[in-house]
């Protein structure tokens, strides 16, 4: 039997949101924004483990471990408190309308793969330009995607990628980089529109909004 364990990072320090407490403890439509995300997870995930910031004591769903001073340092703290999974699904707490069926479709897409990680179509144009702003190319968007969470890996290899120092950690966009960067297979799943990451006051209301709250 395959174990399933969801990761959902929750340290995150609300700045940009206007908060005066950890992002991930924010309330929306009534509920902590982490409840969303673990409350997406459960019903596909053998166990959810929270890394959230040390001493946070707010009241949320899932089984608690202390974050680490960078994203990728907390998802690993989380793993080593699951060595029994055969398949991790990190999910970030920021991304509350995340749906059952994404994450069953991210571990589905894991067949033949180290890891499958939802992501959206670019829709603008894409122009790569130096840094004194003059643009240098026109990049062909049909193969560019802005990558979310969830992302969905194989036990063995998420350990082995996070199995670096405390800079490349922190260096890390996401977990999929270090997979990618150890020499990882990873496969795209299209993702909805609306699986926002919230970020700023106006993202929130907007999550409320498609909430229909």
């Amino acid at each position: 039997m395959t174990v399933v364990v969801g990761i959902v990072p929750a340290g995150g320090s609300g700045e940009r949101l206007g908060a005066e407490r950890p992002k991930a403890f924010v309330v929306l439509a009534g509920k902590p924004l982490l409840d969303w995300s673990v409350e997406a997870l459960e019903p596909i995930c053998d166990r959810v483990v929270v890394a959230a910031p040390r001493g946070q004591r707010a009241e949320s769903r899932g089984q608690r471990v202390d974050g680490g001073p960078s994203r990728s340092a907390s998802v690993r703290n989380a793993v080593l408190a699951a060595p029994e999974a055969d398949v991790f699904v990190v999910h970030d707490a920021a991304r509350p309308l995340v749906t059952e069926e994404l994450v069953r479709r991210c571990i589905d897409a894991l067949e033949g793969f180290d890891g499958a990680i939802a992501a959206a179509r670019l829709t603008d144009t894409v122009k790569e330009a130096g840094g004194d702003g003059r643009v240098r190319r026109t990049l062909d968007r049909s193969l560019l995607w802005a990558i979310q969470t969830p992302q969905v890996f194989r036990a063995d290899v998420l350990r082995r990628a996070l199995d670096v120092d405390e800079a490349a950690l922190a260096a890390a966009t996401d977990d999929a980089s270090l997979v990618e960067s150890a020499g990882g297979s990873l496969r795209v799943v299209e993702s909805p529109r609306d699986n926002l990451k919230v970020t700023t006051a106006a993202d929130l209301k907007l999550a409320e909004a498609l909430l229909g709250c």
